[in-house]
Parts: C-alpha cells; structure tokens; sequence
C-alpha cells in the first residue's frame, strides 16, 4: 500500500484525451455563458428603440444581470467548495439558461430586468467553478495556457451572440435572441453524464474509488492500485470560510486581485454593453457595429490563448500588468477617428487586453489560491469583479445622457485599466518578495 499525492499526479501528467475532454465541455459551458452575458449589448440598441429607454435607464436595466452575477459568484462559489463543483455547474447552467429562454417572453423592462438578475446569478456561479475544475485537472506546466484556452469559449460565446443577432435582429426581432437558449438546456444530461467532479473534492468526501479511476485516466502510466490511498499534501487553508483568503500571507495579494477584478470586468461590459451604440452614434449603421462586437471578441479570445501561452513561459501577474497597460492605451485610442483597418485592430487590442487579461485573472487566482479555498477564492474575486461590472453600463448610459464627445467616452472606460495594471504590479513585486522570504526557510530546512 502507497500514500499517492492527488497534485502531484495531476500536475506531472502528460497532456492526454481526458485532459482535452475536460477541457472541450468548460469551454462549451462557457460558449453558452459568453453568448448569455454580450446578449444585451446586442439587443440593447433595438430594446431601446422599442421602449423608449433613456441610455441611464439602458445602462441600469444591463446591469440587472450583473447584480445577479455578482450575487452568483459569491453564493455558488462558497457553496461548490462544499457540494461539489459537478453539482455547482449544471445549477448554475440550469439556472441561467433557462431565465435566458423565458426572457424571450418579457413585455416590458421590469420582466426584463427580473429575468436578466435570474440569469446572472447562474453565469456568475458559473465562471469560478468552471475555472477552478478546469484548474484542478490542467497538469502545472500548461496550466496557464489550458485555462485561457477553454476561457475562450467566452470569447465564442460573445462572437455566436454578435452573429446571430447580425441574422436573427432584422428578421425575427430581439426575441429570437433569448429564444436560442433553449438549444444548450438539451445538452444538459450530456453534462452531467461526462463531466467529471474534482478529484480533490472526492478524496475529502471519502470517495476514493471514484477518484482513483479518474487518476488512472488523467495519467494512463501511472499505477494506482486499489489499496493505495490518496492525499491532498498541497492544500492551503483549511476550510471554504472567506477569512482564509486574508490568512496565511495572502491579505495584499486577494485585495489586489479584487481591484484588478473590478477594473477589468467594468472595462468588459462598458465595452460589451455600449460599443454598439457608441460606434451607431458615431455614424456607422447597427449591422457594422455589431461587427465590431465580433472583433472585440476575436480580440478577447487571442489574447487569452496568447497570454496564457506567455504566462506558462514568463510570469503571469508579470504579463498581465503589461495586458493592462495596452487595454488602457488601446481603448483611450477608440475615441478618435481613425481609419477602418486600424479601428478594427484598436477593438482587436482592447478586446485581447480586456476579455483576455479577465480570462488570466482567473488563471492568476485559481493558481494562487489552495483547493480547499479555490472556489471561495475565484467566487469572492468574480463577486467583488461583478461590482465592476455593475458600474459599467452604468457609467456608459451617464456618459451618455450628458453627452460627452466620443472621445471622453472612451477615456473614461479606459482609466481602470492603469488602476489594474498599478495592482497587478503590487500583486507581482509581493509574490516575488514572498517567494524570495521562502527560500533561506527552505534552505534551512
């Protein structure tokens, strides 16, 4: 009988088909969460329209899903460190999509707003589990890049609701939009019967049968017989209590985190929520600005592959300060006039620095935080993000009804991002006094 380390099996295994099936279904329940969440700013200027919305009257009636995403993060990231993150996602994709579906039917802006605050609650709980299993089962050295690979289902998701709008809006109305999302509710017993539970979490239940067939196909040549028992000698922290995230040294680098969290999710929804309508108001006709929304995120999802990529081989609070200082330059530069090509490439950039580097941060966190705490962690930062993302379209309908040049517009989205390159900095030089502190300890041990 051997005592066999769960991480450092998962973390030594060779990249392998359960690796890519895990992978290709949080990458599908993300593609479902990424057209949920850029439904808005698709439908938003025809809603307008329709109702007879004022932009801060828009840009409150947008943040009713985020009200619910922030509410989401929190209860369902606490609640999977305690359930199981199996049971946490197909509630949370429950939940959301079918709010999404009966918003279809919504008459006026309260029902809207209620269906929108339901649906949020499901994405927000989404994102964080989705991240943290995907976590647990990346092996070390291609974490990073195989979290921002499957996060770029968002990207798609953001893309597939910009395409079908550019089809479905004229033809069919904003109705058809919602309507779409009875599709991924027939996929949901597919998702309970083949995504697998943390493995983590099955040897604290005490399931470890369950859990070692699952560590015989995360690394086929490792042997694992059925006396061997299995620990989890890398945990942090020893409960899912919020407190531990402040415990143990990691106060500075959880504050950090939110605020970064914050500013970048308020840069993704004003951009996601008002672009359209920003570049409509400029001149250019509502099937070319939802084409810039399919850019935006053709943006988000190469900057997610590329900055997970950058931050397996450098490090990746290192590449994210950089991402944000080039979101903060690039959406600064929106505002002015510009040729077409350079326009499209301007919104390629924001979107790679602002869609992406939210994709890296939870990368950052799941890497940062313990399994025991994970969820907890990854729900807090989204929850505290989601504040962000609340004031987003908010921001975007005052600037809106007091009518500041295109310019000023832009200027105003694009400032949170040098705050969150500024925390990332501080994130960084902690971590690398942290880890510096820890080698003379290691030593003398």
């Amino acid at each position: 009988m051997r005592n066999i380390d769960v991480h450092e099996v998962i973390d030594n295994a060779r990249f392998n088909r359960y690796h890519w099936m895990v992978m290709l279904w949080c990458a599908l329940l993300l593609i479902f969460d990424g057209y949920d969440l850029f439904i808005y700013g698709v439908v938003l200027p025809v809603i307008m329209q329709e109702w007879g919305l004022t932009p801060l009257q828009a840009g409150a009636l947008g943040s009713y899903a985020l009200f619910g995403m922030m509410f989401g993060a929190l209860a369902f990231g606490t609640l999977a460190d305690k359930i199981g993150r199996k049971k946490g996602i197909a509630l949370c994709f429950l939940l959301f999509s079918g709010a999404t579906l009966v918003n279809g039917f919504a008459s006026n802006p309260t029902e809207f707003g209620i269906c929108r605050f339901i649906a949020g609650l499901g994405c927000g709980g989404l994102m964080p589990n989705v991240v943290a299993l995907m976590s647990e089962y990346a092996p070390k050295k291609l974490r990073s890049t195989l979290v921002a690979i499957m996060f770029s289902g968002y990207s798609l998701g953001g893309m597939l609701s910009a395409g079908v709008g550019m089809y479905m809006l004229p033809r069919f109305g904003w109705e058809s939009m919602f309507f779409v999302a009875a599709l991924p509710l027939l996929l949901l017993p597919l998702i309970l019967c083949f995504l697998p539970e943390s493995v983590g979490f099955l040897v604290r239940q005490g399931r470890t049968e369950q859990a070692r067939t699952i560590l015989r196909r995360v690394d086929p040549n490792r042997a694992i017989a059925a006396d061997d028992t299995l620990s989890l000698a890398a945990v942090k922290g020893g409960s899912a209590s919020v407190f531990e995230l402040f415990r143990g040294g990691r106060l500075l680098h959880t504050l950090c985190l939110w605020v970064a969290f914050f500013c970048c999710l308020l840069m993704v929804y004003a951009l996601s929520s008002w672009l359209p309508k920003l570049m409509a108001n400029a001149g250019y006709s509502l099937g070319s600005s939802l084409s810039f929304l399919l850019a935006l995120n053709f943006g988000g999802m190469a900057g997610a592959i590329l900055g997970g990529w950058l931050g397996d081989r450098f490090k990746l609070a290192k590449v994210m300060v950089v991402f944000f200082a080039a979101a903060a330059l690039s959406i600064s530069l929106l505002g002015f006039n510009s040729p077409t090509p350079l326009l499209y490439l301007l919104i390629g950039v924001a979107g790679a620095t602002t869609i992406g580097t939210q994709i890296l941060l939870y990368a950052c966190a799941a890497q940062f935080y313990g399994l025991s705490i994970r969820s907890t962690g990854l729900g807090w930062a989204s929850g505290i993000g989601r504040n962000g993302a609340i004031v987003g379209p908010l921001l975007g309908g005052a600037l809106l009804g007091i009518n500041l040049p295109l310019q000023l517009n832009f200027l105003a989205f694009a400032i949170p991002g040098a705050i969150a390159a500024l925390a990332m900095s501080v994130f960084a030089i902690s971590s690398q006094r942290s880890n510096a502190a820890a080698l003379p300890a290691a030593t003398v041990s």
